[in-house]
């Protein structure tokens, strides 16, 4: 029996498929969008490779986190937390590469709490970093610029997901899911450092952010 080949050519003029069967540019803001997603995701998957060599379990059985809000001392959970967030962003990725008046007929469906539950894991491991009232330098641990550095392309994938979604309004609660998990990918750094006994490098602190009390 052959083995199937991975690659089609179908791609070889530039365009390439998305979801209802149509043919973009490969550089169309909807794939440029999509693209980033995925980098993030990969990201994660370092982020998740790491916590997995860093001597602790680290399960990855991919039960969600927001079952159980406060944090563990084991960091098994957490691996199973971004289990759950790359499985969101697969989903999203799906809805994105979907023109929106085909959407409906998408298979691909999110969970109807995917707002309120990053809320919640945010709240969950700021608790136990400790409120910050500055900017601050990404590195410290290994794992903690992991994650930040997933935070950063994360902002970039917000970014594209709005020129996308001027063009082709995307549902809200993905540009919100997007925004909250770059908050949860800063937080959870600060955790890292937190739990590994680790000094914050800080920068200036949030000025505009007391301006606007």
């Amino acid at each position: 029996m052959a083995t199937r080949r991975i690659y089609t050519k179908s791609g070889d003029r530039g365009t390439t498929g998305i979801h209802g069967g149509d043919r973009v540019p490969k550089d169309d803001i909807r794939i440029e969008a999509n693209g980033t997603l995925d980098e993030l995701n990969c990201h994660l998957g370092v982020v998740r490779a790491a916590f997995a060599g860093s001597g602790h379990p680290s399960g990855g059985t991919g039960k969600p986190f927001r079952e159980s809000p406060a944090l563990p001392e084991c960091p098994s959970p957490v691996d199973a937390l971004l289990h759950t967030v790359q499985n969101n962003l697969m989903a999203i990725m799906s809805q994105v590469a979907t023109p929106a008046v085909k959407r409906a007929e998408n298979p691909n469906k999110l969970p109807e709490d995917l707002v309120p539950a990053i809320e919640a894991q945010i709240d969950a491991f700021t608790e136990e970093a400790g409120e910050n009232s500055h900017f601050l330098l990404p590195g410290g641990t290994p794992l903690a610029a992991e994650l930040q550095l997933a935070r950063a392309v994360c902002r970039r994938a917000e970014r594209r997901l709005w020129t996308l979604h001027r063009q082709d309004p995307l549902p809200e609660f993905i540009l919100q899911y997007i925004n909250r998990l770059s908050d949860l990918l800063f937080v959870m750094a600060r955790w890292e450092l937190s739990r590994q006994q680790w000094p914050e490098e800080r920068w200036n602190a949030f000025t505009y952010k007391r301006e606007r009390k």
